[in-house]
């Protein structure tokens, strides 16, 4: 596919589903605080992945970016219902080849209310794929789980493809992880299905997210 009809093709997905390096419209009304980076807690600032912490790519490096306030663009779509009123930072990474992933991480009052978010956070990714079809009827999207992980307080692994009546194609991996207060949320991305999906490099990663957290 040229960058071209790439392009145009990402663009007619943003009102839809989630594509690769996409900022996704969510829904109206919905506000996410993005004016102030993750609390420092009694157990100190949470920890990000590094560059070399991702699954590996096959012919690219991948960069990392700074730790920013707010929520990536890249999860709106799929998580912005569940994250207006909580201080979040996240960090981006990138290959030179349309491969893309993020990490967010929300740090809140009590392991209580850190279990709760991330109950609701894995019940959006769970409804995303639904989510991605009602936006737009030429677009199709599968949901598959992936089972959880035992690490700290937990986590939970899925992948959703994207497909559109015009050819364009995308494979996400996503994970919901827990550490006391901390829940952290990582997502890889790239043109593709189920097939190029890196399943047991992204559980690595996402082990590792949440051991790092603290």
């Amino acid at each position: 596919m040229s960058k071209r009809t790439r392009g145009a093709a990402i663009t007619a997905l943003a009102a839809a589903a989630l594509a690769v390096g996409t900022a996704l419209a969510g829904p109206a009304g919905a506000v996410v605080n993005t004016s102030a980076p993750v609390q420092v807690t009694s157990s100190g600032t949470p920890k990000f992945l590094s560059a070399a912490q991702l699954p590996p790519h096959p012919s690219s490096a991948w960069t990392a970016g700074k730790v920013t306030p707010g929520v990536p663009d890249e999860l709106l779509f799929c998580l912005e219902d569940a994250l207006p009123g909580y201080d979040s930072s996240y960090r981006d990474f990138r290959t030179d080849l349309e491969t893309n992933a993020q990490q967010l991480t929300i740090v809140v009052g009590s392991n209580t209310k850190a279990a709760a978010l991330a109950k609701r956070l894995n019940k959006e990714i769970k409804a995303c794929a639904a989510k991605a079809e009602q936006a737009d009827p030429e677009v199709e999207a599968t949901l598959k789980d992936y089972g959880t992980l035992p690490v700290e307080e937990g986590a939970h692994v899925y992948g959703m493809h994207t497909n559109t009546s015009w050819g364009a194609t995308d494979i996400n991996l996503y994970s919901v992880g827990r550490d006391g207060r901390a829940v952290t949320v990582v997502k890889w991305g790239q043109m593709g299905d189920f097939s190029d999906a890196p399943v047991k490099a992204f559980k690595k990663t996402t082990t590792t997210a949440v051991d790092k957290l603290y």
